[in-house]
């Protein structure tokens, strides 16, 4: 590659004129977590109806649940054990739930 195509690459740009590759514009990501930090805003995620499933991953000092919808994951860490179990218990029944 030469010192431009690489330079305009580092600066982040979404298009390159030489490239037939390059020059199409990316769609945006859909594959990028986010993380959530309220219990409250999780539930109301939980309940939307395009929540498919939840994963719920036990760490030796947290829990992590996932919950997969339409465009994005969404990630919710819990260090306190009784809350998580507690969170647990409250997620929706027709959400399909996975413990790894």
């Amino acid at each position: 590659r030469s010192e431009r195509s690489v330079a305009i690459l580092a600066q982040g740009h979404r298009r390159h004129r030489n490239c037939p590759v390059l020059s199409l514009p990316l769609p945006p990501s859909r594959t990028m977590p986010k993380q959530i930090t309220e219990i409250r805003q999780f539930l109301q995620i939980a309940r939307r109806k395009d929540a498919r499933s939840v994963k719920i991953k036990k760490n030796g000092a947290s829990t992590k649940f996932k919950i997969r919808c339409s465009s994005y994951l969404y990630t919710l860490i819990m260090a306190d054990k009784g809350k998580a179990d507690k969170l647990k218990q409250s997620l929706p029944p027709s959400l399909q739930k996975k413990e790894i």
